[in-house]
């Protein structure tokens, strides 16, 4: 089969690997969609070479490695050993797309991610991911896909709109508030959608006009384009009577986005950063203290959590394939990623067959 590889220097390349079998515990998904993530764009950028995960701080591979962490398909062959109501041949799944050792008490309650002997890989960059036909896993890893569900909302739902869905619920976000969330990428694009659907007051920033036009379809309330306001604290307070949103969600990674996104809620208000990587500099007494302010970090999400924000999705019939903007044969990724790396337009996603 063919796989897309990250070879360094915003090059990919398609090589060949043998089609997968699955040892005792395995399954092997047929890919049906592979969606492309924010958090690819970094393996992407990265210099070439065999250090490169490990410059990364994922540790050494041996060989080139199938890119894709968003994978979503059929379950084709079980292995050994894996329980009939776990996962069977024509099983729709979505995969979970850490590997931990299974039996801590973070993997046996989902968060694999957070293995308390480290994760063991991460599918799509120490470990074959989806950008490919097939993709041999553990069955622990698989998320039963819903019915009603496409594969294309499956792969969102595998990170990207997975992370917001697990921001959201750690924000406690409900019907009658106002949240701010920064950056109108994949990730903030689902956590406005999904926050417009639950019924609270939505107001979306970005620097591209393009992502910002999407959030206003996407039900953003109130539209700001930081490189055009003089004030994003003011504009925000004007728009919640004085006080602030009652919560924030950062997806930017920008040091002044994360800032702001402490500074613009409410006394009482909560924060979260869900971007990876960079910094901020906060002055904690007036950001946070005396406002009593709550910061919260938010990693992914479990595989509870994943299978929760599926069945949510599948039951108010929110149109997650809508994230969409482009959707690409294999034999394009080179193609799709170069235009991704322009951070301008919506989710793409891969489509091996």
């Amino acid at each position: 089969m063919k796989g897309a590889v990250f070879t360094g220097d915003r090059q990919v390349a398609l090589m060949d690997f043998p089609d997968p079998t699955p040892g005792p515990g395995e399954v092997v998904l047929e890919i049906r969609a592979s969606g492309i993530c924010g958090s690819d764009l970094k393996f992407y950028r990265a210099p070439g070479g065999p250090g490169r995960t490990a410059a990364l701080g994922l540790g050494s591979v041996d060989g080139p490695v199938i890119a894709g962490h968003e994978p979503c398909g059929v379950v084709v062959a079980v292995g050994q050993g894996v329980a009939a109501n776990q996962a069977w041949t024509g099983m729709r799944a979505m995969q979970h797309h850490y590997r931990g050792c299974g039996v801590c008490p973070r993997c046996s309650t989902g968060w694999m991610q957070m293995c308390d002997e480290g994760v063991k890989e991460v599918y799509g960059a120490t470990g074959h991911g989806g950008h490919a036909r097939y993709l041999k896993c553990p069955a622990r890893t698989l998320v039963e896909l819903p019915e009603e569900l496409s594969f294309e909302t499956g792969a969102a739902i595998s990170c990207g709109t997975g992370t917001a869905w697990g921001a959201l619920q750690r924000l406690g976000l409900t019907g009658d508030q106002t949240i701010a969330i920064f950056g109108q990428g994949p990730v903030g694009l689902s956590a406005t959608l999904l926050a417009a659907r639950m019924g609270a007051r939505v107001i979306a920033l970005d620097t591209s006009p393009e992502r910002l036009a999407r959030a206003a379809q996407f039900g953003a309330d109130l539209l700001i384009n930081p490189t055009e306001t003089n004030d994003v604290l003011g504009a925000i307070k004007q728009a919640t009577h004085g006080l602030g949103a009652h919560a924030s969600l950062d997806a930017s990674s920008h040091p002044l986005a994360r800032r702001q996104a402490v500074q613009c809620v409410r006394s009482w208000g909560k924060a979260c950063f869900v971007g990876e990587g960079g910094e901020v500099t906060l002055d904690v007494s007036p950001d946070l203290l005396r406002r009593q302010v709550t910061l919260i970090g938010s990693w992914t999400f479990s595989t509870v959590g994943q299978a929760e924000c599926a069945r949510y999705i599948a039951d108010r019939g929110i149109d997650v394939d809508a994230l969409f903007t482009h959707r690409w044969r294999l034999d394009q990724v080179e193609e799709a990623y170069r235009l991704f790396d322009r951070q301008t337009d919506g989710k793409g996603v891969i489509l091996p067959h």
